[in-house]
């Protein structure tokens, strides 16, 4: 199974209702999709999400940085499967989330070669995941609202847009809390968007009014080790990390300072499935479990998330892949079943991507 060309495309879906966070508003999905092909006819499908305030990548800069790596992997068999990916990252920096859709589609590849799913392939083998859905930040009463529509709709668990203004974020919690049930588990996510000091005030206040969230996700800078220390030593809530985690550098140097009490790990920062695979090895080593959490993508690469969150089943231990659930159509058709807060893997051999939907589709060589 040889490489024969390497296609990208742009894949586009509005969303039900606009994601909104203290870092960006976005009205409708539009990704890039990596597209390897073999001379046996197989293709392999990858994808990555721009996610410019995060991790600095566009559609036309990751459609570059495919360029760059394109004539490494052309010509290559799957089965030289290590050097693959040695290519993908050895000739240029950074560009993670290039680099993760090159990966995905890779990985989609070997597993088809050896006909097995890529869950199977990793190790895996649970099929069947919940994951939680995100209540974008807005006033109070549309918050509320919305909460309660995704328990209507079968959540558990929710993941609660905050970060914006400390004073309404109390105000927000305790009032979103206070429509719930208690069995309504909450998950607090700040998008950077408060210092230390604010952090430890705001969750001690909530705190005092009963209100324990699963984990505070990062509420300082991702620069700000010393700030994300400082929190876990003053409150009770736990705390996960996120956009202070790319590389296995990073995680290390929090697990070694004990600075968090979970890390998020999301194939966009890390370049892909590889090292997605190795942070959650590494975060095992410290007795620390794992989210595997996805930016707003579509089908492709939160699929290629459930594989690895099976493969790491008992490290990633929550899931937040509820991008497939934001979309209002559903622009690649998968033999993964979506069903609101519930995932099942297929045993279709790779990810079980069967095919993109043309018409949301404009095609070009990468």
């Amino acid at each position: 199974m040889k490489i024969t060309n390497i296609r990208t495309a742009v894949l586009k879906a509005p969303l039900k209702k606009p994601f909104i966070t203290s870092l960006r508003r976005v009205e409708a999905l539009e990704d890039l999709v990596v597209i390897i092909e073999c001379n046996d006819g197989s293709v392999g499908y990858g994808e990555g999400a721009p996610t410019p305030v995060i991790t600095g990548e566009t559609i036309g800069s990751m459609t570059a940085a495919i360029e760059l790596i394109k004539p490494f992997l052309i010509g290559r068999e799957i089965d030289d499967f290590e050097t693959l990916l040695h290519h993908v990252h050895a000739h240029i920096i950074k560009n993670t989330t290039a680099k993760s859709a090159l990966e995905i589609a890779l990985y989609d590849l070997k597993a088809k070669s050896i006909a097995l799913p890529l869950y199977r392939m990793l190790g895996g083998e649970k099929k069947v995941f919940e994951t939680d859905i995100t209540i974008s930040m807005n006033e109070t009463d549309r918050m509320i609202s919305d909460a309660l529509d995704a328990v209507s709709r079968g959540y558990t668990t929710l993941k609660i847009k905050i970060g914006d203004d400390p004073q309404k974020d109390i105000e927000r919690i305790a009032a979103i809390s206070g429509a719930l049930d208690a069995c309504i588990k909450l998950r607090l996510d700040a998008n950077q968007g408060w210092t230390a000091q604010q952090s430890v005030a705001l969750l001690q206040g909530i705190e005092k009014q009963g209100i324990i969230a699963e984990f505070i996700e990062q509420p300082v800078a991702a620069d700000d080790t010393e700030g994300l220390k400082y929190i876990k030593e003053r409150v009770q809530t736990p705390l996960l990390a996120d956009e202070s985690v790319f590389s296995l550098k990073d995680a290390r140097r929090l697990l070694e300072l004990e600075a968090v009490d979970y890390i998020n790990i999301k194939l966009a920062k890390t370049g892909g499935i590889s090292q997605a695979l190795s942070l959650a090895d590494l975060s095992a080593n410290f007795g620390v479990k794992c989210m595997i959490g996805c930016m707003l993508e579509g089908p492709v690469s939160v699929t290629a998330g459930v594989h690895v969150a099976s493969a790491k089943a008992d490290i990633i231990t929550m899931l937040d892949l509820d991008a497939v659930s934001l979309l209002a159509s559903h622009p690649v058709e998968t033999s993964v079943c979506y069903d609101e807060n519930k995932i099942l893997l297929s045993d279709e051999t790779g990810l079980g991507i069967q095919r993109l939907n043309t018409p949301e589709i404009q095609t070009g060589k990468a």
